[in-house]
């Protein structure tokens, strides 16, 4: 691994996607000294609320509080990924220069369809990355792992991480989206979306209810499609 290479590289179609799935995680793996690193595909220029400029100055507020290595965007459209060629080969071109060993993208299966479109985009470009003659300019890269998270809704959870200890971090990292997650004050330009109001409430209700399963207090779910070796002595 390369001093700038990233242990774990999760991608999210918007900013705020990886942090609702995974910021526990991502919190209790830089504490142990991973290097964790976040791509966002677009920068949620179609977003109801909020500007571009101003998920910006959010993502790099949560990036702060998360410790992250490295944030991008790959200013890709929002609401147009399409799975293009083209596409492919940018979140390809990203794995390589980043070199993860594990890559994190959402769930196959979600309300938004951006989220979806994510999901095939990435197990796209990880097929891609270790094929030495496709885009021959950057080296392969054979990532370990590729493991889902979950955004909305949650089903088939074959992996949970405790996040008990670190739920306090997820917590800051969420609240520093406030153009998306809290109610509009009087006279602010803010709409009503599903966003706002209790969606932090029921994420943390989501993760509760996970960690219940193993006595935990908090817990985050993800899903695998290739077994996920561990190491019991």
């Amino acid at each position: 691994m390369s001093s700038d290479s990233l242990d774990i590289l999760a991608f999210g179609a918007h900013p705020d996607d990886v942090e609702i799935g995974m910021a526990g995680t991502i919190a209790k793996q830089v504490e142990a000294g991973s290097r964790v690193g976040i791509c966002d595909l677009t920068r949620a220029e179609m977003s109801s609320n909020g500007t571009v400029e101003l998920r910006q100055q959010e993502a790099a507020a949560a990036s702060a509080v998360l410790g992250l290595s490295a944030r991008s965007c790959l200013d890709l459209p929002d609401r147009g990924l399409t799975g293009s060629e083209e596409q492919i080969a940018a979140v390809t071109a990203e794995i390589r220069k980043a070199r993860p060993r594990i890559v994190f993208a959402p769930y196959w299966q979600d309300r938004h369809p951006d989220h979806i479109a994510c999901s095939r985009l990435i197990e796209q470009a990880v097929f891609n990355a270790k094929l030495r003659r496709y885009l021959p300019e950057l080296p392969p890269v054979s990532v370990e792992q590729l493991i889902f998270y979950y955004i909305n809704d949650v089903e088939a959870v074959n992996l949970m991480v405790d996040v008990s200890a670190h739920y306090e971090k997820k917590r800051q990292a969420l609240g520093c989206y406030r153009s998306q997650f809290e109610a509009a004050a009087p006279g602010e330009d803010r709409v009503v979306t599903p966003l706002t109001g209790a969606y932090i409430a029921n994420v943390e209700a989501r993760d509760r209810l996970l960690g219940s399963q193993r006595t935990w207090a908090f817990a985050e779910g993800f899903a695998v499609k290739r077994p996920q070796p561990i190491h019991l002595f």
